[in-house]
């Protein structure tokens, strides 16, 4: 006589196993995607990707998917730091010391460097 906990069981244990095949499917196509499509936004789609399998992972393995404050607490949080990638990005792409910066500057002395340090 099975009763209501053991057919919560089952059905959770059902829902875990398609997880694990969509987790192992997206695995795959991380690995398959800049070789066969989309090879001009590989960077994005793999992020894309990741986004997907953290998701996943977030609301089914550790159990947040009923949760409503955590969702809003994550939404703050990943909207906070975009906002400051996108400001230091913008600052990067205007940055107005680009020919003095050690970090910017192309550099023509790399084999000099080398050949220096050998003698």
């Amino acid at each position: 006589m099975a009763t209501n906990n053991d057919a919560q069981y089952y059905e959770d244990r059902a829902r875990y196993y398609k997880v694990i095949v969509g987790l192992l499917l997206l695995t795959t196509i991380t690995f398959i995607q800049p070789h066969m499509f989309l090879t001009s936004v590989t960077f994005g789609a793999q992020l894309f990707i990741g986004l997907i399998k953290a998701i996943l992972i977030v609301f089914y393995y550790m159990h947040l998917k009923g949760e409503t404050l955590i969702g809003w607490t994550v939404i703050f949080a990943m909207s906070l730091v975009t906002f400051f990638f996108i400001v230091v990005m913008t600052d990067v792409h205007h940055f107005q010391f680009k020919d003095v910066s050690h970090i910017t500057k192309q550099s023509d002395d790399v084999n000099d460097h080398h050949v220096s340090n050998e003698e």
